[in-house]
């Protein structure tokens, strides 16, 4: 009765320790799982081949139009306005020479006659100098034999009677101008922007009649930043400036004219240190139907300067360029070269290459991250390229190197 007790008792205690037995042989003959190194492929970019190609290139810019003559009409003489012309009013469009104001003319008609009368004069009391002298020259050699002096021949009072006709020409001449005065006449193609005179007005000399402006050509000054300027063709430097594009939107509808750009201030404005160019317009208010629309004075305009010098350079993505002026490119060993460029000039979109590159070199155009020269990389196409060392990955290329563990029997 007791010895079955006892097996009873015991014997899951026996198994407890065979269990625990068999454990610790089991894990004492158990085989350490096998590390395999994996395999980190080349770090897979994107990269074009690039190309010199020629290029123009189209410097922005903005102004105001203006005249290039603008005109205060001021009068010579003085007098009543007695006429007006219909399109001396503002706004109104002339023709060179055209009359736009007449003053009264009475007065100036009596003294161009007293000029005639005064040169008749001088005239009359000449020709009665002249006969005198012969006179005198006939009677001084019918009683001498010598030569006559200047007195006797009555030269100097000859003399003054020239100048008399001289001076009465003179007053002449100054008659005709002051009666051609008083009528105020266009300087050129244009038109009113203001007038300051009515009819019954008297009139003084150097008073102000309207403000005028020429119509033939208008003028925008264009601000050009240093960077852009040696891309822009100002006449003088070539023989003809480079052309100009002007927009500008009209009543809800865009417009286009052409212009040239002629010159430069050739000042640098102290505070913006820009330049201004000025790009001219011909026939602006379209009277010759030059354009499609009149361009008018005082509008805002969007100016595109193309350059007519062209020149051969690369083009990249503006994303391709570093902050340090720098492009990752891809040698023959596809490993990464950083290669520093010239920059001509950026944009939003594309940066220009002056050097710093060759023809067909391999630029990458996707992101690179902590990219350094010799950095292993494929192109898409590339069989994979594995990295053996996954130690040297660690310490030289920064890359992470992961370990796969496989269990073994328990």
């Amino acid at each position: 009765m007791k010895n079955s007790i006892l097996v009873k008792s015991g014997l899951p205690l026996l198994i407890i320790i065979v269990a625990f037995v068999a454990a610790a042989v089991m894990i004492k003959s158990r085989k350490p799982p096998e590390q395999l190194p994996v395999e980190v492929p080349a770090f897979l970019v994107d990269a074009k081949p690039i190309k010199a190609e020629e290029v123009s290139f189209v410097v922005k810019s903005q102004g105001n139009v203006v005249p290039k003559n603008s005109t205060a009409l001021s009068s010579q003489v003085s007098g009543q306005l007695v006429s007006l012309s219909d399109a001396f009013i503002a706004g109104g469009t002339f023709k060179k020479g055209e009359i736009l104001a007449t003053l009264e003319q009475d007065d100036y008609r009596t003294d161009l006659k007293l000029a005639e009368a005064e040169l008749a004069q001088a005239q009359a009391a000449l020709q009665e100098e002249i006969a005198r002298g012969k006179v005198a020259e006939q009677e001084w050699l019918s009683v001498r034999n010598v030569a006559p002096p200047e007195l006797g021949l009555r030269k100097p009072q000859l003399a003054k009677e020239q100048a008399n006709v001289k001076a009465a020409e003179a007053k002449l001449e100054r008659a005709k101008r002051n009666l051609s005065r008083t009528q105020i006449k266009a300087p050129y193609n244009g038109i009113v922007v203001e007038r300051n005179i009515d009819l019954g007005q008297f009139v003084t000399t150097g008073a102000t009649l309207g403000t005028l402006y020429s119509t033939d050509t208008a003028e925008v000054r264009l601000p050009i930043t240093d960077s852009d300027l040696m891309f822009v063709d100002i006449a003088g430097q070539s023989k003809q400036g480079a052309p100009v594009a002007l927009s500008a939107n009209v009543g809800g509808v865009k417009r286009t004219w052409q212009g040239t750009l002629i010159r430069s201030e050739g000042v640098l404005d102290t505070q913006s240190r820009v330049i201004y160019a000025v790009v001219e317009v011909e026939d602006p208010y379209n009277l010759q139907a030059s354009h499609s629309a009149p361009l008018r004075f005082g509008q805002f305009v969007e100016a595109e300067i193309t350059s007519r010098q062209t020149e051969k350079m690369f083009v990249i993505p503006r994303n391709n360029l570093r902050l340090d002026n720098t492009v990752l490119t891809v040698n023959d060993e596809r490993e990464i070269e950083i290669k520093d460029v010239e920059v001509a000039r950026t944009t939003a979109s594309k940066v220009y290459l002056r050097g710093g590159l060759d023809e067909g070199t391999l630029v990458v155009t996707s992101a690179v991250p902590n990219p350094f020269n010799g950095m292993k990389v494929r192109l898409p196409g590339d069989a994979p390229i594995s990295s053996k060392d996954s130690e040297d990955n660690t310490n030289d290329e920064g890359a992470v190197v992961s370990e796969a563990s496989t269990g073994g029997e328990q």
